[in-house]
């Protein structure tokens, strides 16, 4: 049994590279381990043929990857409030709490918002990005707060992720950094991929992924600090965080990419995802939902002001 099917066609631009990694930057939605599963089991077909994960793509090569079903889930549903900004037959729209994990994983198999959106929405989650991650096209750090875009069914996951591809979604996020600016406003244009030597950090690589974000500064705060927003033209992981670091004005709570002291005590990085707007996928129309600063970047702004 099939439950949806992706059809690609390579571009002469993406000559060459292996199957599994093609994919996965097409669909970011699948994991790279997902694909290799799928390719494994016969589930990828190239010009209606099977291929292994080392098979390197060719111009016009059609691509064909049926998704299964999903399996039974695992997962719980868990009676965890929800801060529903926005709901309909095809989307739940989400402002998630600071600490909370988007969907389980190793060290988190309950308290996640998969855990309460189960519970939510009962069976009504797209099964496209597997048992683990029912419903969720795109994802925010577990420090980092705000609104996120959770979708019902397979159609409107497969509508999303298509605008997610090619960057056409609005994503504005509120930051409170390190140091000062001169200039109102700029933009941070650097790939981004796995760094070097700890692979659980990304970092500025030149073999990676094109990132771009655009920021502009909102309020210098006693000539240590700054308010910022944050637009993203694309949406690599830690994108803000690594850009911002990167030029010399890291993310005050950050542990990884900021200062080894943290004076201000927080709980993660101070970064918000105030804004999310796209194309809704049944009516065709621009829609945008914003979340308001949680309480602990209110205290922490006003603080910073004194």
């Amino acid at each position: 049994m099939i439950n949806a099917v992706i059809d690609i066609v390579v571009e002469s631009q993406d000559s060459g590279i292996r199957i599994d990694k093609y994919i996965a930057e097409n669909q970011e939605e699948l994991t790279r381990s997902y694909i290799q599963k799928l390719i494994q089991d016969g589930m990828v077909l190239v010009n209606d043929k099977a291929v292994k994960a080392n098979y390197k793509v060719a111009p016009e090569d059609s691509i064909l990857i049926n998704l299964p079903p999903p399996v039974d889930l695992q997962i719980n549903p868990e009676d965890i409030p929800l801060d529903i900004i926005y709901e309909d037959k095809d989307i739940i729209v989400v402002n998630k709490e600071k600490g909370v994990v988007v969907h389980p994983a190793a060290g988190h198999y309950s308290g996640t918002l998969v855990n309460g959106l189960l519970y939510h929405c009962k069976d009504e989650l797209s099964g496209i990005n597997g048992v683990f991650r029912p419903g969720i096209v795109h994802r925010i750090d577990m420090n980092t707060t705000g609104v996120l875009v959770v979708c019902k069914n397979d159609k409107a996951h497969q509508s999303i992720a298509e605008q997610l591809k090619v960057h056409s979604i609005t994503r504005k996020y509120n930051a409170l950094v390190y140091g000062a600016f001169k200039a109102e406003q700029g933009t941070v244009d650097a790939p981004i991929g796995r760094h070097p030597i700890d692979r659980k950090k990304m970092a500025i690589n030149q073999k990676g992924k094109r990132a771009v974000t655009n920021y502009m500064v909102l309020e210098n705060l006693s000539n240590k600090y700054a308010h910022i927003e944050c637009s993203l033209q694309t949406g690599r992981t830690h994108q803000i965080r690594v850009h911002m670091a990167s030029i010399g004005h890291p993310l005050l709570g950050d542990d990884i990419y900021g200062p080894s002291k943290d004076s201000f005590h927080l709980e993660g990085q101070a970064l918000h995802a105030r804004v999310l707007g796209f194309i809704h996928p049944t009516t065709k129309e621009y829609v945008e939902f914003e979340a308001p600063l949680p309480d602990y970047f209110k205290l922490l702004l006003e603080k910073l002001r004194k």
